[in-house]
């Protein structure tokens, strides 16, 4: 099947849009819903661990909505790790990348809207609940954050191709959304203290950019915060994808390890390189 730009900046769109609605919903919800007055060490609606699960069903529903049409990048890291290894059409690179930070813009102020009676109470002065919409760091300074981001990303971009790749995973089209969803679940877990674990340009400065329109303090644009989550995930969804091919994609090809599915990113990719 073939679709136009429109019809890929639409799904784009979309699907990004439901992963920032049930991904900053899922913050909120654990924000500002908390007991008043507060009651030291409190989990409140879950804490991180529906923080989380979120998160990973976010991503899933966002690639359910997506998957068919534009094959739900829903993250210009992913966008650009595919055109730089060959696997995407670089003309395509604006309409994807629009879709997914208007999406993320527009699924940020739903949340707002939604919850606005609440965080109007929780919060008058919209200056300490920035954190619902975007990252922040645990330490001070650029490289702490940049280090986990490219880390975090590059183990996001490397198994998306794992699970995508049909000489390495045959079957890996009837599971693979639920896996990649498991993935950002893991990264959650196991990377999201440094710096909130963003791993996707898109999510974290659209709905940064909301919370500034919106008048929210401390946004993170006052200092280098908010670049962190947008040059740290380009940078390593690229090395992840990088490091996929070198060690993995392309010896699997070459060998004949795996056969061929019905459906997976990058086959051909593998085989002529």
């Amino acid at each position: 099947m073939k679709f136009t730009a429109a019809q890929e900046f639409i799904a784009e769109l979309l699907g990004t849009m439901v992963l920032i609605l049930l991904g900053c919903g899922v913050n909120a919800m654990v924000t500002l819903f908390g007991s008043n007055p507060a009651i030291a060490g409190e989990i409140v609606k879950g804490g991180y661990t529906n923080i989380a699960l979120g998160w990973g069903f976010a991503v899933l529903m966002g690639i359910f909505i997506a998957g068919t049409i534009s094959g739900a990048h829903l993250n210009p890291a992913v966008t650009l790790a595919l055109a730089g290894t060959g696997r995407f059409p670089a003309a395509k690179i604006p309409h994807y990348l629009g879709g997914q930070f208007i999406g993320a813009f527009l699924g940020a102020a739903i949340v707002f809207l939604v919850y606005h009676a609440k965080w109007i109470g929780v919060d008058p002065g919209l200056d300490h609940t920035a954190g619902v919409f975007a990252t922040f760091p645990a330490v001070p300074g650029f490289m702490p954050g940049f280090i986990d981001q490219v880390v975090g990303t590059a183990l996001l971009m490397s198994l998306i191709l794992a699970i995508g790749d049909k000489w390495n995973n045959p079957n890996g089209s009837a599971w693979g959304g639920l896996a990649v969803a498991f993935v950002v679940m893991a990264i959650g877990i196991s990377f999201g203290g440094m710096h909130g674990y963003a791993i996707n340009p898109a999510r974290d400065l659209g709905p940064r950019l909301f919370s500034l329109v919106a008048g929210f303090k401390n946004t993170g644009f006052e200092n280098s915060v908010w670049l962190v989550p947008i040059i740290g995930p380009i940078v390593g969804a690229l090395v992840g994808a990088f490091i996929y091919d070198f060690a993995i994609g392309k010896p699997l090809a070459r060998a004949g390890e795996a056969h061929r599915g019905i459906q997976g990113v990058d086959p051909e990719y593998n085989a002529k390189n």
